[in-house]
C-alpha cells in the first residue's frame, strides 16, 4: 500500500455518537492517517471525540465551518487549536477580516476556507443572492482567503484545475464530493472519482459514506487507496 496515497484520504466519520465512531476508527486502524470530525459528531460528543481519535493515533480534521464576527471566529479557531487538531475550517463568505482573525489564531494548525459547498449548483447559489457560477465564486473566495493569509481551501473536484492554475502548489486543496465508482452521490452535486481528483491536483480527499457505511470500512478505504496510488505516483 502506498504511504503517500494513504495520507491523501481523510475519512469523514459522520456518525451519530462516540460508540459508532469508535467502531469505524478501530476498524480503520492504520489504513488512514486522517479522520474528519464534523458538526454531527462534535455536537453530540464534544471535545472528547477529538481526544478519542487522537488517542488512536489519528490526525484530526475538525470541520466546524466557523462563520461569525471576527473575534468569535478567532476564538473558535483558538479553541480548535487547543484540542490539537491538524486542520479546521471557516466559511470564506464571512469576509476578509474574519479570515484574518482566524488565521491569526491558527498557529501550526491549517485553517481551510470553505468556498462553495459541494451540495450547491448554480441555481442554489443564485437563490442565496450570488450570481457568479460556482466555479467563479470558488476562485473569488479563494482569492479573498489568500489575500488575508489563508493557506488552504475546501472546494469541489470540479474547481481543482482552476485553483491550481491560479495559485500553483502553494495552496492546499481539500476536496469533498469524491465518490468511488458505483457509490451513491447522496446530496452531493459536484462530484468526481477519487483518482481523477488526485490527478487534477487535490492534496486531500474527504470521503465519508462510501467508507464508514461500508460492510468493512477498512476494506473500502484500502480499495480507494489502491485506486488512487497510481495517480499519486504520477
Amino acid at each position: 500500500m502506498s504511504q503517500s496515497a494513504k495520507e491523501k484520504i481523510i475519512v469523514a466519520v459522520d456518525v451519530p455518537n462516540a460508540d459508532a465512531a469508535a467502531r469505524v476508527m478501530d476498524e480503520l486502524g492504520d489504513a488512514v492517517r486522517w479522520v474528519k470530525i464534523g458538526l454531527q459528531l462534535f455536537t453530540a460528543e464534544g471535545p472528547s471525540i477529538v481526544n478519542a481519535a487522537r488517542e488512536r493515533g489519528y490526525d484530526v480534521f475538525l470541520d466546524l465551518k466557523f462563520h461569525d464576527i471576527p473575534n468569535t471566529a478567532r476564538e473558535g479557531v483558538r479553541s480548535a487549536v487547543a484540542l490539537g487538531v491538524g486542520m479546521t475550517t471557516i466559511h470564506l463568505c464571512g469576509g476578509g477580516p474574519m479570515v484574518s482573525a482566524a488565521v491569526e489564531a491558527a498557529g501550526s494548525t491549517l485553517v481551510l476556507g470553505v468556498t462553495v459547498l459541494t451540495s450547491m449548483d448554480a441555481a442554489i447559489l443564485a437563490g442565496t443572492g450570488v450570481l457568479n457560477n460556482p466555479a467563479d465564486q470558488v476562485l473569488h473566495l479563494a482569492r479573498l482567503g489568500t489575500d488575508n493569509g489563508l493557506r488552504g481551501v475546501v472546494a469541489s473536484p470540479h474547481e481543482i484545475s482552476r485553483l491550481r492554475k491560479a495559485f500553483g502548489r502553494d495552496l492546499t486543496i481539500v476536496t469533498p464530493g469524491v465518490r468511488p465508482a458505483g457509490a451513491d452521490a447522496g446530496d452531493q452535486k459536484r462530484i468526481m472519482p477519487p483518482a481523477e481528483a488526485i490527478s487534477l491536483g487535490a492534496d486531500y480527499l474527504v470521503i465519508g459514506r462510501p467508507i464508514f457505511a461500508a460492510p468493512s470500512p477498512r476494506d473500502a478505504v484500502l480499495r480507494i487507496t489502491e485506486e488512487i496510488a497510481t495517480a499519486v505516483t504520477d
